[in-house]
């Protein structure tokens, strides 16, 4: 059966939450937005809506790209999927004060201007429900100081992709430290050149290899920052 045929409206609840699962790893956008729009008109929360259709089909696209199966150009087109369903929910979602993962501010260091696997990271991120202030490229430490401010943020990420500015990640963070401020966030540094003993050498918190990675350690971070407070 062609794609043509499958009438969204016509589906069951559970038919289309298991077809939008499939639409991200197609880089279906406007089925995706249709298939949102639907389940709100069905009554479904927002909250509801991002989770269960969204956030698992961004989950099975983040496994298979972990795994081999997908690559960046697919991972970024279900990625935009994603987008055209998350700005439909994003003010439904601040109306109903739904919870999120956490909150974000993710940049490329000062001197670097590579930004695909930062976007990558971002965009995955809000897939999973957190929210993400992205810098875009050639942050300093200023930039990212007065983002923390203004933004209040769980998760710093920094993202470098040449061996000359890696080095720029040791300084922001040391300037976290220098200001008392190094606790008050989950680091976490990623990029080609990078690797796990340098990500401990400069005091990150931890080291991402990918996108897929990146999510699930910042889930496994919050899960654990949210455990302690409610201890």
């Amino acid at each position: 059966m062609s794609d043509d045929e499958i009438i969204l409206s016509e589906l069951s609840d559970d038919e289309l939450v298991l077809q939008m699962h499939d639409d991200p790893y197609d880089g279906l956008r406007e089925e995706i937005e249709e298939g949102v729009n639907i389940l709100i008109a069905r009554g479904w929360a927002p909250y509801d809506a991002l989770t269960k259709a969204l956030v698992a089909g961004m989950t099975i696209v983040g496994a298979d790209f972990r795994d081999g199966i997908l690559f960046v150009p697919e991972v970024l087109l279900a990625a935009n999927a994603m987008k055209g369903g998350m700005a439909i929910l994003k003010p439904l979602l601040i109306a109903t004060g739904a919870p999120r993962m956490g909150k974000m501010v993710i940049g490329t260091v000062k001197g670097d201007i590579h930004d695909i696997g930062k976007n990558l990271v971002g965009m995955m991120m809000e897939g999973a429900g957190f929210e993400v202030r992205d810098l875009g490229i050639n942050n300093s430490v200023e930039k990212y100081l007065e983002a923390l401010e203004a933004e209040q943020p769980d998760i710093l990420g920094m993202s470098a992709l040449l061996t000359t500015t890696m080095p720029y990640m040791k300084v922001v963070i040391d300037t976290l430290k220098e200001k008392g401020m190094r606790e008050d966030y989950i680091v976490l540094v990623g990029g080609a050149p990078l690797n796990e003993e340098f990500g401990k050498a400069i005091g990150a918190d931890a080291y991402c290899r990918d996108a897929a990675v990146a999510v699930e350690t910042a889930k496994g971070f919050m899960m654990r920052k949210h455990n302690r407070a409610s201890a």
